[in-house]
């Protein structure tokens, strides 16, 4: 049979962000493929060296437009560890508060960037909809959509009062009626499984192979979540279950992602009735002594990680980041073989891959 080379980017409707694939389809099978980055790179790393640490905060926020907090609460994580700060445990709650509602964002923007690509154009507009009551509570809390600015080294800038929380409580509850009418959607519609069941299969062992990690990883029943496993910020003070599944392909993709902003809307909930009172805030020195320090959080896509280095200036020596997406890519041409060309769009969508986080 005769084999043909289909490129796919670095623009494609099928790809949210600027990514290259050259597919090798025998018939309507594809059977190679071959990855290039490098479209987006802009030399993060390289200008965290060239900052304060002070000023970071603000560069690793724009490492990703989608999951901007965590960037800077596991940067900040880190950068506290190296001056033995004790962040106020209010300040904690917060940061975790919005870490949560960024899931929730996150996976809805993901269920409607799928739903488009398989033709569920319904589903997509509903999804995107209900993603504003997130991107709107953090916007109140914060002041920005996209970059909120909410943590600073040694705690964070924002606070919420009564009433908010009042306001914030009601619309998590109309949120989490909407998620009930999508789960239904994925968990009865036929044509909805009929284009994700089987598709861009990976099993537990693959996963472990590439080291892959968040929802991907646990759609493939591989019970990883660093919330739980390594907590941080306020995670060990709620409650909440690590949601997994075990056919390993974007149908499971989508149960695990959908019944996570079922428990993200649950940990809010805790975080708001159990808010302690207190600063917000540690005086922290502008220098940092010398040292290295490890720090880790979940993102909404899976581990991230943060390699810190000081030399006892203001500014960091080295700053190492590893995203989510980094092990996924190298994973798609193992998920890609032997799915239908027509499928593609499936799969891309299916691992929500963030080429800016990856490429930086």
């Amino acid at each position: 049979m005769t084999r043909i080379t289909i490129p796919i980017g670095p623009q494609h409707p099928a790809l949210k962000e600027p990514l290259s694939f050259l597919l090798t389809a025998e018939g309507e099978r594809i059977v190679d493929s071959v990855l290039r980055l490098g479209y987006v790179h802009r030399g993060l790393e390289r200008i965290c060296q060239q900052r304060s640490y002070v000023q970071n905060v603000h560069v690793v926020e724009r490492v990703c437009g989608i999951c901007s907090h965590v960037h800077t609460t596991v940067y900040c994580q880190g950068v506290e560890a190296l001056l033995g700060l004790q962040v106020p445990p209010r300040a904690l709650y917060l940061r975790t508060l919005m870490c949560e509602l960024e899931r929730i964002h996150s996976h809805l923007l993901w269920l409607g960037v799928l739903a488009e690509h398989i033709g569920f154009t319904t589903i997509f507009m509903y999804a995107w909809r209900d993603r504003e009551i997130a991107l709107d509570i953090m916007e109140e809390l914060s002041g920005g959509r996209v970059a909120h600015a909410a943590n600073v080294i040694g705690g964070v800038r924002i606070d919420v009062d009564e009433a908010q929380m009042d306001s914030i409580l009601v619309r998590l509850d109309d949120l989490e009626r909407q998620i009930e009418t999508f789960l239904g959607v994925i968990q009865h519609e036929r044509s909805f499984q009929a284009r994700t069941r089987g598709v861009g299969h990976l099993s537990a062992d693959q996963v472990r192979r590439y080291c892959v990690v968040g929802p991907v990883a646990r759609a493939s029943g591989v019970d990883v979540d660093l919330r739980r496993d390594a907590p941080y910020a306020a995670y060990d003070r709620v409650n909440f279950r690590v949601i997994t599944a075990q056919a390993g392909d974007v149908w499971a993709c989508t149960v695990v992602r959908t019944l996570e902003i079922v428990e993200s809307l649950h940990i809010c909930r805790q975080l708001l009735a159990e808010l302690p009172a207190g600063p917000l805030t540690v005086r922290a020195p502008r220098r940092v002594p010398p040292g290295e320090v490890v720090s880790r959080g979940e993102a909404p896509r899976g581990e991230l990680i943060y390699y810190i280095r000081s030399d006892g200036s203001d500014r960091p020596a080295r700053v190492k980041i590893r995203t989510p997406t980094l092990t996924t890519l190298l994973i798609l041409p193992d998920q890609l073989r032997g799915v239908h060309t027509a499928d593609m769009p499936a799969v891309l969508a299916g691992v929500d891959l963030c080429i800016a986080c990856a490429d930086r």
